[in-house]
């Protein structure tokens, strides 16, 4: 009886672990127009998530998070040193990723994109490792997510990168909080060590940054509230030169308006302003320039606007658009169809047509198709 009565409390104990995540695979049809690359190129992503969680006490959890991918198909046959470039793409100042397999054809990659360890207790909260410092406000551009900016044509990518910091938290109120972070790295002109006061007024929610970045110093802030029935974001964040032989003082900012119609119809606009933008080169930088906060995206201004509507419940469609009124008049299309198929099961159809004007008329360098099967478990 006494042996029961253990093993009955052995099963009331809670759970101090959880182990989720999802399989994907992702096809996609590439249509290059470049005398240099085939026309048509069909490329295949597999990709594993697993989301480990463990509570050793009721203060303390430990995070980890493995994200790997096995890419094949002719992208991989034509791209010298593929598993490389890949290898390269959203690791922090520490090396948590390999490429276990490459071949011709195809590459096996891991990489540990999540992995901290966390206290909380009252109104304190730290956490050290691999981490999403996420101070961004607005849907596509966020000038104040200056330890870990990401890409917005990435839509494979839900998690968003993580940094290697240290970040110390403590909450004085309601909705407000005083932040420190501070971002590994080899030197002081690769590191960023910033700080974020959050508070509520006037029924909106601000935050104001400061600190160092990559040997500049960085003053931003936002908010995020409604006017009537429509929402209203904004983020914007000033690089000023700490060295007499830097260029000047860099400048981005973000504006957001959201609004949801009795019909479901979502619709959300933006705009952006980019100092470090140009005024002029091919809409293919879009997939190639490289992506910083004091730069996020290759033109000085860009105009956002995307629609949403549930033909069903089980099924959403939608488009973006993102157009730079400069010089080659870019253009970035991105319809989408988004179904759930079953149970923990969801499909989507996802197209990027990229296009800018040549002559008197407008050109399509890249589009891309891509049908991507989801199981979350």
């Amino acid at each position: 009886m006494v042996s029961c009565g253990l093993f009955a409390q052995a099963e009331e104990t809670p759970r101090r672990w959880t182990l989720s995540g999802y399989l994907k695979n992702m096809q996609t049809g590439l249509f290059v127009d470049n005398p240099l690359q085939e026309p048509f190129q069909l490329d295949n992503l597999i990709h594993n998530r697993l989301n480990f969680r463990w509570f050793p006490a009721e203060e303390w959890l430990f995070r980890a998070e493995l994200r790997t991918r096995i890419f094949y198909g002719d992208v991989v046959e034509n791209t010298p040193n593929y598993g490389q470039v890949i290898d390269d793409v959203n690791n922090d100042h520490f090396d948590l990723s390999t490429v276990l397999l490459e071949g011709k054809y195809g590459v096996f990659h891991t990489m540990l994109d999540r992995i901290y360890l966390q206290y909380q207790k009252n109104d304190w909260e730290i956490s050290l490792g691999r981490q999403r410092i996420n101070w961004g406000i607005n849907t596509v551009w966020n000038p104040n997510d200056i330890f870990n900016a990401y890409n917005f044509t990435d839509f494979d990518y839900e998690e968003r990168p993580g940094s290697d910091a240290l970040r110390i938290k403590r909450y004085t109120g309601f909705a407000s909080s005083v932040e420190l972070v501070a971002k590994a790295a080899d030197s002081w002109r690769e590191t960023v060590i910033a700080s974020r006061w959050q508070f509520n007024q006037w029924n909106y929610d601000f935050q104001v940054l400061t600190g160092y970045f990559m040997d500049r110093w960085a003053l931003g802030g936002g908010w995020a509230g409604a006017i009537k029935n429509t929402g209203f974001k904004g983020e914007w964040t000033a690089f000023f030169p700490l060295q007499e032989e830097q260029s000047g003082t860099s400048f981005a900012l973000s504006l957001g308006a959201d609004y949801i119609f009795t019909s479901g119809f979502y619709l959300n606009g933006g705009y952006l302003y980019n100092s470090n933008g140009q005024n002029r080169g091919s809409i293919t930088e879009l997939f190639s320039f490289e992506l910083s906060a004091e730069n996020l995206y290759p033109y000085r201004h860009a105009i956002f606007l995307q629609g949403s509507y549930p033909v069903s419940p089980l099924i959403n469609s939608g488009l973006a658009i993102i157009y730079s009124p400069v010089e080659v008049h870019p253009l970035f299309l991105n319809p989408t169809f988004t179904a759930s198929i079953a149970n923990n099961w969801d499909l989507d159809l996802i197209g990027q047509i990229v296009l800018n004007e040549q002559g008197n008329s407008y050109q399509s360098p890249v589009q891309a198709l891509f049908l991507r099967v989801k199981w979350s478990y």
